[in-house]
């Protein structure tokens, strides 16, 4: 069972409510983010695919056999075994019960396996490393769920301060890791990647990938954090940087490696908006490039606090990064998704647009300094006069010391002191 000292998740509100309504719930995250924990946290029986061999067997011989329990029951890592899937999925079916099974994977078996859908059956809760508030190192004051309802902020301090960001940046959120240090953080990241790299993408796609092509693609990945930028710009930044005689990966290869890293949740892109706009602005389709975690791309670019400060242009890049991993965990629990906008001519660009299902929106700039706040501003309210439907708030967040709201109605929020 978990342990007493569990940190609460934003997904154990969205757990609860899709067990309370769905037979099946399937919790997605990337390696690491703490899915077993949370899903222990509600399950009454488990059965861990990954660290039983007799209960892989098992399944392996007839997936029925590892069903029946105590519900919820957990099926952790079920991917290993595929034909789980189906078998849930009928078992939901016969049993006609809300909140039957938990099923957790770090995964998405590739498009060789044939499933059917679960449709009806299946509610899916995709989880992320931590956040500043799940880590309790950050004091929310506002709420992404009010900004969505047009409620904003008062006046008031954040105690979060710039060295904090860059500490969270290079440790992340990974649960194993809360309270570690920058040294034992960057031990940890370094296996991490050479795990990823040299034994589960090669898992994931079946078929044997050069470890050597596959860490240059991420560390070039790495390298455009938070950029709009294509496939063919992520190449021509690793062959850039190889020796004249080195060879790089080719597009194909790339191509492969991106399906097999979004399968494993390792990046975790943000996609394009496309809202009703008043003009004939013609807009981007490409998405933002982010990785599951800040820290990977941290570890990857080989940056310690001292590098950080010297190269304040990447840090930003990477400062944004944690606000949308922030953006994405908050929206979720508010029913909410996240875009970017940027027009195809460069003139407007903002970065982060929240969406609920009602189509209600609210613009986010992402600035380290108070002194990049009037330009942010600006650009937000030139998107609001461009999209028909107006704004429900539209925001600044940095990593300075106040929130508070400008004369022109756009806020102004320290990282440290949003929440969900």
């Amino acid at each position: 069972m978990p342990s007493a000292d569990y940190l609460p998740r934003v997904a154990d509100g969205l757990l609860d409510a899709r067990l309370g309504a769905m037979g099946a719930v399937l919790i997605e995250g990337v390696k690491g983010c703490g899915k077993t924990e949370t899903a222990r946290r509600w399950a009454a029986s488990e059965v861990l695919l990954e660290s039983d061999a007799n209960a892989e067997r098992r399944a392996l011989l007839d997936p029925r056999l590892i069903l029946d329990g105590a519900t919820p029951r957990l099926l952790d890592e079920w991917q290993r075994v595929p034909r789980v899937w189906d078998a849930v999925r009928r078992a939901v079916d016969d049993r006609r019960r809300p909140g039957q099974f938990i099923l957790t994977g770090s995964a998405t078996p590739d498009d060789s396996v044939q499933r059917h859908s679960g449709a009806g059956r299946f509610a899916v809760v995709e989880m992320r490393t931590m956040t500043l508030v799940e880590k309790r190192s950050a004091s929310p004051r506002v709420s992404v769920a009010g900004l969505l309802a047009g409620v904003g902020s008062e006046p008031v301090n954040c105690p979060v301060g710039f060295r904090d960001y860059l500490d969270h940046m290079i440790v992340g959120g990974w649960p194993y890791l809360v309270g570690a240090s920058q040294s034992a953080a960057q031990v940890f990241l370094d296996g991490y990647l050479d795990l990823i790299i040299e034994h589960d993408i090669d898992e994931v796609s079946s078929v044997t990938r050069n470890p050597r092509l596959v860490r240059r693609f991420l560390q070039a990945y790495a390298q455009l954090t938070a950029h709009p930028a294509s496939l063919s710009t992520i190449l021509r930044r690793a062959h850039d940087d190889l020796d004249s005689e080195a060879v790089g990966p080719s597009r194909y290869a790339a191509t492969d490696y991106l399906d097999a890293l979004r399968r494993m949740r390792v990046v975790d892109e943000v996609s394009a908006w496309d809202p009703s706009v008043r003009s004939s602005k013609r807009l981007t389709a490409t998405p933002k490039r982010h990785l599951g975690d800040v820290s990977l791309a941290v570890s990857l670019l080989g940056l310690g606090p001292a590098r950080l400060l010297d190269d304040l242009n990447t840090t930003g890049y990477l400062f944004e990064s944690l606000v949308a991993h922030e953006l994405k965990v908050y929206s979720a629990a508010a029913r909410a998704q996240v875009f970017h906008y940027r027009e195809m001519d460069g003139r407007l660009e903002v970065d982060y647009v929240l969406e609920d299902r009602a189509g209600d929106w609210v613009g986010i700039e992402v600035k380290m300094g108070e002194h990049e706040v009037e330009k942010a501003a600006h650009s937000l309210i030139a998107l609001a006069d461009r999209v028909s439907r107006p704004p429900r708030a539209l925001a600044v967040v940095t990593a300075t010391s106040m929130a508070y709201t400008r004369d022109d109605g756009v806020h102004v929020i320290p990282l440290g002191c949003l929440g969900p």
